[in-house]
């Protein structure tokens, strides 16, 4: 064998082993390298906290999985015994590390991804531990990432406390107050139930477009299972099955400014990845006993307070913005034309966005965790594919 041909085998040789860099330590990326180890690929994941599922860590007390532990397992590690229909935050987080150290996942913390750009051979990540190159990489940080606060106008002259419900934790100090919630989706309104239910004095939830509402659990099933038999139909026969769901289990909320919106649950979900508000039965029954008032959308915030798109001008003591999330990956690969105008990859769920890069965990539907798992499997297998082509 000539050195040449030597040299060429063992640079592919090399290539074989090099590890996918994946970033992000949550359900997404942890499951993305456990099927790649499962398949014999090495990969690393890059975390920029200190812990995996980092995002589930810094959410409210209160939070639980909207949907059940049966359908959100990852491939192969169901929930531990005894977990209940809905695993709350600090189950999610246990299972998670629990996962993790079952499957000996390499994981790196405290390593921040700023910027990806193609090489000659390879994928150049600029990290805050230096530049990283891989012929691999996924993607997993996230659609929830980075807390997306409206820009009202006037709101840094707010004298109260305005906070994203991303930093919100539970009702102990807000005691007393009076608190606008602004946002009708899951957290706006379970985040404006804990508030009335720990003994804020007034809570009122913000409402500029009308939520679609599912119950988490009604008549003991899940509301997950229907909805993901209706996701099968087309968008029109599963919204119209929908909003008679709605109509037997939600009732009419006109009457407490909550009415059904023109635009069904998928037919919204398709347009604008915006999943539906899923509560509890008790959330309902607290805006029917108008224990939370539901007001126009916010126009303005300042020193007076706040102005709603209908001329009503509130003083409330605290505002809590449910406003949602961006993914945050405009710095990182806005540049490589991957993106969709709202932030959100155009390709995921497992195909290539570009040679050697991918997507994972960028569609709510419903058992999203479970499902971001069978999406990690599929993304696995294709780079598993890649890497024996490339021999």
């Amino acid at each position: 064998m000539s050195a040449h041909t030597m040299n060429a085998a063992i640079d592919r040789e090399t290539r074989t082993r090099e590890p996918v860099l994946i970033v992000g330590a949550g359900p997404a990326g942890l499951s993305a390298a456990a099927e790649l180890g499962r398949l014999g690929v090495p990969a690393t994941v890059l975390e920029r906290s200190d812990a995996v599922a980092s995002s589930w860590r810094g959410r409210y007390d209160r939070l639980r999985l909207n949907s059940p532990r049966l359908t959100s397992a990852l491939p192969g590690s169901p929930f531990p015994k005894g977990t209940p229909q809905f695993p709350t935050r600090d189950q999610v987080v246990g299972y998670l590390e629990g996962y993790a150290r079952k499957h000996g996942l390499d994981v790196r913390f405290g390593v921040r991804v700023d910027r990806i750009d193609p090489g000659a051979a390879a994928w150049q990540l600029a990290t805050s531990a230096g530049q990283l190159t891989a012929r691999e990489v996924v993607i997993a940080t996230g659609f929830a990432h980075t807390p997306r606060l409206p820009d009202w106008p006037g709101r840094e002259r707010f004298p109260g406390r305005l906070l994203h419900s991303a930093s919100y934790r539970n009702p102990e100090e807000f005691r007393g107050g009076d608190v606008l919630v602004v946002g009708p989706g899951c957290s706006g309104m379970e985040i404006a139930y804990d508030l009335a239910q720990g003994g804020a004095s007034r809570v009122r939830i913000a409402v500029r477009t009308q939520p679609n509402i599912m119950l988490r659990q009604a008549g003991g099933l899940p509301g997950d299972y229907p909805a993901m038999v209706l996701e099968l139909l087309p968008k029109r026969l599963a919204d119209a099955q929908a909003a008679l769901v709605r109509r037997l289990t939600v009732g009419d909320l006109s009457k407490w400014g909550l009415t059904p919106p023109k635009e069904g649950i998928f037919a919204r979900l398709e347009r604008e990845r915006k999943a539906p508000a899923i509560v509890d039965i008790e959330v309902i029954k607290a805006i029917r006993a108008g224990e939370l008032d539901i007001v126009a959308g916010v126009e303005s915030v300042d020193e007076t307070g706040v102005r709603l798109v209908d001329g009503t001008t509130l003083q409330p003591d605290a505002i809590i913005a449910a406003t949602g999330y961006t993914s945050g990956l405009t710095p990182v690969v806005g540049h490589l034309g991957v993106l969709a105008a709202n932030g959100v990859p155009q390709i995921h769920g497992g195909p290539a966005a570009a040679p050697g890069l991918r997507f994972v965990g960028y569609t709510p539907r419903p058992s999203q965790v479970g499902r971001v798992g069978r999406d990690a499997r599929r993304a696995a297998r294709q780079i598993k594919r890649e890497i024996a082509a490339s021999r």
